[in-house]
């Protein structure tokens, strides 16, 4: 058919394969924002880590944990919460870490009100 008739033409079938630019540029956007954001959450700005407790008698238990932060020229204010067996709060304390290092190992009492089974470390701010 010399004369350049098409039944694509004749009939309005378009090409399939429209839908793969626009698909192309979502998938690169797509795999660019996945990189950012395992990037970004790899690497925390505070993280922190119990590392143990020790129950000293009815009304006193002392925590010992490791906070890190990215700038050590921020203030950092680590919640600390004493349970019970029965899992209800019965100490807590705000610990506030002067600006200096960005490491951090520290040894906190926490009284209680009651015998405490566990401590843990809430956040850190």
């Amino acid at each position: 058919m010399a004369n350049g008739f098409d039944y694509n033409d004749r009939y309005g079938i378009k090409p399939a394969n429209r839908w793969r630019p626009v698909a192309g540029v979502i998938l690169g956007a797509g795999l660019i924002w996945l990189l950012w954001a395992g990037l970004h959450h790899a690497r925390p700005e505070i993280t922190q880590r119990l590392i143990s407790f020790t129950i000293t008698d009815s009304r006193e238990i002392f925590i010992r944990y490791e906070a890190t932060r990215r700038d050590p020229n921020r203030e950092l204010t680590c919640t600390l919460v004493a349970r019970d067996i029965d899992k209800l709060i019965v100490g807590q304390v705000d610990d506030v870490i002067p600006a200096g290092q960005a490491y951090i190992d520290r040894t906190t009492p926490i009284p209680t009100r009651n015998l405490a089974a566990t401590a843990t470390v809430l956040r850190c701010l």
